[in-house]
């Protein structure tokens, strides 16, 4: 290529990396001298020995325009606040062959230099304008299409791009997880969304490849193919060599990847079409004919610094920098295009400024639309909630047969069975959600032929087959991946995290990914999950901090999560009923928390009493989201707000109180943790003569403070009040457990000193 002078002269005149970067196009056109190859027509190669022909190269070419000044744009227009993002897609533009090869009914999971890819992939439907929408989504206009103006994404709903904020590569995994839903849906005969032999992709940079959750998609992803099993992931690593400022070291992506077993390692030049096109082919065509993971190292570059705060002259010599602007694939292209003829050097000078011209002008117009003025306008999308509907849905009934299929007969439903326990009953109830929604899966470590630890699923692998009822591999974060892909495409997936203490391992995949979602596609996409999680302490025999976790700050601070937790069999069937109501019909994100010390607890005051026993609750009986249980409703001298392991405690507690202090004594059972139902908790404290919060989880960001906070602001301040809770501190073994948690004698003791 043409030398360029202008980067060296120009970084002394004070001029920014976008100036430089674009003037040196501009300049590249104006001096190239060389000689012209011409297509015969616009299915010719575009140069000798190219795949690509004329057509498609002059689309290319122009989405990498579109790629290239929308970048433009944003560093000029940030100053001026009319843009509020600069991560740019400048260097990145070849991933538009990516978008080219594959259809636009592939999910794809975007890194967030994909602006090439977007440009390419709006093409494959009538109408659209790359331009605009992505204008729209730079200056937050509630106007944008893919997230209404709550963050700059990369999404389309009709294009199948899902918008996602995601931190470090925790996009991989639910990527695998889609692929795999789309093979799985097969094996279950649910109708998918998309065609069957569609792959997802999913891009990534370099930096991103060394993070734990990206090499556990990897894994996971060879650990299926190693199986037999389709996994039909298009893994595209953009490698430009640099992680913000931290460089990877030349041929590490190549060296790492080149020979993993069952990850087929395809190479393409990202900076030039010609060579690059038939690379990226051969990875697609692979990827789609044997459903195979397939990771494309996908070269790129760089070419302005990770965002319009980043001066790389600071930190970057002269030297590096003229010879990463020097391998800019926009002058490849350029250079394309004059050879072959395609493009005058005045053509595609007036191409490049009517594209800039394009892009500027959308942006004014963007900056035009209305943008979010308000906490309801933002909210909106996050927490959908429709009574009526969802409790028609939880009572809905109407699945009589696959009912009797699943339980073996009239006699043997669960409703005619004497009391049981919680453990027995959470099972009942997943084998009727299983027979409600045949688009249902349950999945986690040792659910299947085991039953669990705890036996809570036994039956349901024999009833429902292993298509629908399988063991994972070991690891949370994948676990969690795959329940994004089946609901992606439209199941209704039930993963088991064997223990709370695990879910702090892939906290974000919840967090950062299945929670907001709906957020951030303004509610065009939605992950219905329903989240089993053996959870809270007191357990014997098998104690210790990993077994007896009580931490559920790290799941009530989510966003948008519903949170519940029984503490009775019966209740648990109405509450996992609603859950799934609420998954199917609003799209949410449950995590429903099941006691492990009250799994098998059948007595209540005495041995062999049997009262924490119940009826199975039959079809058409729910529980309304946030609504609570009253235990001697009509007592006002000490009202308990309580859940889970709290509820039995404070009932013996209560009898001792009675006894001791004269008292009538309430409790209350919230069963719903977040969100809290404040209206409901001031309700009840408003007739208290006193106060007692047990909360065995931990003093500091317990559900405890929730609680205090919800009867504070609800008038009830004044009233005397004590606070019974776990101490600041994790778990030990066996008995010393017990010197850390609440204990009945505690809630006397509170009630004692409020005498």
């Amino acid at each position: 290529m043409t030398a360029i002078p202008y980067s060296l002269t120009a970084r002394h005149k004070g001029f920014n990396r976008a100036e430089i970067v674009d003037q040196n196009f501009i300049e590249f056109v104006q001096l190239w001298q060389g000689e012209v190859h011409t297509p015969h027509g616009d299915h010719a190669p575009v140069l000798p020995g190219s795949s690509l022909d004329a057509r498609g190269f002059c689309e290319l070419l122009e989405s990498q325009l579109i790629s290239r000044h929308l970048d433009l744009m944003a560093r000029v227009l940030r100053v001026q606040n009319k843009v509020f993002y600069t991560i740019g897609s400048s260097g990145h533009e070849g991933n538009a062959m990516v978008a080219r090869l594959t259809r636009h009914t592939d999910p794809a999971f975007l890194h967030y230099r994909s602006g090439g890819f977007m440009a390419e992939r709006f093409r494959k439907l009538p109408g659209m304008d790359p331009v605009m929408d992505s204008a729209l989504s730079f200056a937050a206009s509630m106007e944008d299409p893919a997230s209404g103006g709550r963050h700059k994404v990369w999404g389309s709903k009709p294009l199948w791009v899902l918008p996602q904020t995601s931190t470090i590569a925790s996009h991989l995994p639910k990527a695998l997880g889609t692929a795999v839903a789309i093979e799985q849906a097969r094996r279950i005969g649910h109708q998918l969304p998309i065609p069957e032999d569609s792959i997802a992709i999913c891009s990534f940079g370099d930096a991103s490849s060394n993070h734990a959750t990206a090499q556990t998609a990897f894994n996971a992803a060879g650990w299926t193919a190693y199986q037999k099993l389709p996994a039909p992931v298009l893994y595209v690593c953009e490698d430009n060599g640099i992680g913000i400022s931290v460089k990877t070291p030349s041929g590490w992506v190549a060296n790492n990847f080149r020979h993993r077993a069952d990850l087929d390692y395809f190479f393409a030049d990202g900076l030039d079409l010609a060579e690059g096109y038939a690379q990226v082919q051969a990875a697609v065509e692979h990827c789609r004919s044997t459903r195979r993971p397939t990771f494309l190292h996908l070269k790129t570059t760089r070419v302005m610094g990770h965002a319009g705060t980043d001066f790389e002259i600071e930190w970057r010599s002269v030297e590096e920098l003229f010879a990463v602007e020097a391998g800019d694939p926009l002058l490849r292209s350029a250079e394309i295009a004059l050879s072959s003829g395609l493009y005058t050097r005045e053509s595609l000078l007036a191409l490049y400024e009517a594209t800039r011209k394009r892009c500027f002008e959308a942006a004014e117009d963007a900056d035009r639309r209305p943008r979010l003025t308000s906490l309801e306008q933002v909210m909106k999308p996050l927490a959908p909630y429709t009574p009526a509907a969802v409790k028609a849905e939880a009572e809905r009934a109407d699945y009589q047969d696959r009912r009797l299929a699943a339980f073996g007969g009239e006699d043997k439903l669960p409703e005619k069975q004497p009391p049981r326990h919680l453990a027995i009953q959470i099972g009942q109830a997943l084998h009727d959600i299983m027979a409600k929604y045949p688009e249902s899966l349950l999945f986690g470590e040792d659910v299947a032929q085991k039953g669990g630890v705890y036996t809570v699923t036994k039956g349901l692998h024999k009833t429902f087959k292993g298509s629908r009822v399988f063991n994972t591999l070991l690891d949370e974060t994948i676990i969690l991946g795959l329940a994004q892909g089946y609901a992606n495409m439209g199941m209704l997936p039930i993963p088991e995290i064997q223990y709370l203490a695990y879910f702090h391992n892939a906290c974000d995949q919840i967090r950062g990914e299945a929670a907001s979602l709906q957020f951030f596609s303004n509610d065009q996409y939605r992950n219905p999950i329903v989240m089993r999680v053996a959870s809270l302490g007191y357990q014997k025999g098998f104690g210790g901090h990993f077994h007896n976790d009580n931490s559920i700050a790290a799941l009530r601070d989510i966003p948008g999560l519903v949170v519940g937790c029984p503490s009775r069999g019966d209740d648990a069937a109405t509450m996992l009923r609603t859950m799934t109501a609420l998954s199917k019909v609003d799209g949410r994100v449950c995590a429903y928390l099941e006691p492990i010390a009250l799994y098998m607890t059948k007595d209540l005051y005495e041995a062999g009493d049997g009262q924490w026993q119940f009826a199975y609750p039959a079809p058409g009986e729910a529980m309304a989201l946030g609504e609570g249980r009253l235990y001697h409703e009509d007592a006002n001298d000490l009202v308990v707000f309580t859940f889970g392991n709290g509820v039995t405690m404070a009932l013996r507690a209560a009898r001792t109180i009675e006894a001791e202090l004269g008292w009538k004594v309430r409790v209350v059972d919230l069963r719903w943790l977040a969100p809290l139902n404040d209206a409901f908790i001031a309700a009840q404290a408003k007739s208290a003569k006193r106060i007692l919060v047990l909360d065995e989880g931990r003093r500091s960001a317990g559900v405890g403070e929730g609680i205090i906070t919800a009867i504070v602001e609800g008038g009830s301040g004044a009233t005397p009040l004590e606070r019974v809770v776990g101490a600041d501190t994790y778990t030990p073994l066996a008995g010393a457990a017990l010197l850390v948690l609440p204990g009945e004698a505690d809630v006397v003791a509170a009630a004692r000193k409020m005498a």
